[in-house]
């Protein structure tokens, strides 16, 4: 301590002596304390390629994606799609529906050439996120659609979601993340934003579809179901303008995560996701969720009115929130989060494009903004019924969704 408070000294007449030139005519004399290098540490990967072609859709699962190793923070874990070049792809080109980032534990007297099991995801256990929906229903981490590119999701100092603690994690365990992708390729399509909404009709769906399709709540696809995401699986097609022909071409999702090593002066934040379709109910003193992910706007009546779409859902445990912000699509106006006296814990609004560049395309939601509170302004009481609504304009469409994205801290730094 004391050779560091004496190179200090040291550092600092240094310091003064060389700015005594400039401010040598001044009569205040000043220490500039030159900043630490960063304690903050960042990584770019490219994740493994895959194919589109006009019209087709790209619905995949990549296990064992590249994540920094040991116990961390992570502070922020941005996504956007790019081609074999390297180069951004416009959401009019092929539209990223979803990506999420997924942590799994992976058995390790089991996954020995986990690629060759005929099931591999006997061999893994997902670790789901602390929001509110049932089972493995919206289980990731990190995750947007087309808004990813305009969308922070920076967490700030000194907290951090905590992973890689191998005190949590079982000695036949380790901790891995997958990817889960949707790309809609929309180069030549009949209908470009009808595609994107993944309505049925527009796809060539098989003609058993309907009879043997299950949906979120493990039963038969109504006839009604008229977009969505079961309407979006891998490699169905979307209708083309008649003679039109494009090139296949490869693309990957790139990502870069900021983290920090894991000590003590770091607070741990924990991630929920609330879902403004979850019709949630009780049995008893037990409370039920059943999240539908997504929904259909009718577009019955006023057109120049919004369509609101609103769940109460009770949260078992509260905290100060950090961060929230929501996952949405093209169309809305806006996502609210209030408290249980219906006070706006945040709101966020969308921002659209209004040029042809990767990040600013115009009609699509390019980003979201991101509530940030006054440390320590809002705290979420344990039990606390939470109301989440999307507003979105009222015309017809499909595949919908209203995901809240919150990050709580239990406790604020001392």
């Amino acid at each position: 301590m004391v050779l560091v408070q004496v190179n200090r000294r040291i550092m600092c007449k240094v310091m003064m002596l060389s700015l005594s030139i400039i401010v040598l005519f001044s009569s205040t004399t000043y220490c500039v304390n030159l900043k630490p290098v960063s304690h903050i540490k960042s990584a770019t990967f490219v994740s493994e390629y895959f194919e589109v072609g006009p019209g087709t859709i790209a619905a995949k699962t990549l296990l064992d994606i590249e994540f920094p190793k040991g116990h961390i923070g992570v502070k922020s874990f941005d996504a956007e799609l790019v081609d074999e070049d390297g180069n951004s792809v416009p959401l009019y080109e092929t539209y990223l529906h979803h990506w999420f980032a997924i942590r799994y534990f992976e058995n390790i007297t089991m996954s020995h050439n986990i690629e060759k099991y005929p099931d591999p995801f006997k061999a893994i256990t997902f670790k789901r996120n602390e929001g509110t929906c049932q089972g493995y229903i919206l289980p990731h981490y990190w995750g947007f659609g087309g808004e990813t590119r305009g969308t922070s999701t920076n967490i700030p100092d000194p907290f951090a979601l905590e992973v890689g603690n191998h005190k949590k994690i079982p000695h036949v365990l380790k901790e891995k993340w997958m990817f889960n992708i949707m790309a809609i390729d929309t180069r030549g399509v009949h209908d470009r934003k009808g595609c994107t909404e993944c309505r049925c009709n527009l796809f060539n769906l098989p003609k058993d579809f309907y009879n043997v399709t299950k949906g979120i709540n493990g039963q038969l696809l109504s006839p009604n179901y008229k977009g969505g995401l079961f309407c979006c699986q891998d490699n169905f097609q979307c209708k083309l303008r008649n003679g039109f022909l494009g090139p296949k071409r490869r693309l990957a999702l790139r990502y870069k995560l900021r983290w920090v090593n894991w000590k003590e002066y770091q607070v741990p934040v924990k991630f929920y996701i609330l879902d403004s379709t979850d019709r949630v109910r009780s049995n008893g003193s037990k409370i039920i969720h059943e999240c539908q992910v997504e929904y259909t706007i009718l577009g019955i009546g006023d057109n120049d009115s919004s369509h609101v779409q609103k769940a109460n859902i009770p949260m078992e445990k509260g905290g100060y929130l950090i961060y929230a912000t929501a996952h949405m699509h093209t169309g809305v106006i806006n996502a609210t989060l209030y408290g249980k006296d219906g006070r706006i814990l945040c709101s966020t609004t969308p921002k659209y494009g209004k040029g042809k560049e990767a990040g600013n395309e115009e009609g699509y939601i390019v980003g979201m903004s991101v509530c940030y509170p006054k440390l320590g302004s809002i705290k979420i009481k344990d039990g606390e019924i939470l109301t989440v609504e999307s507003r979105y304009e009222n015309k017809f469409r499909t595949g919908v969704m209203g995901h809240f994205y919150i990050y709580l801290a239990e406790q604020l730094p001392g």
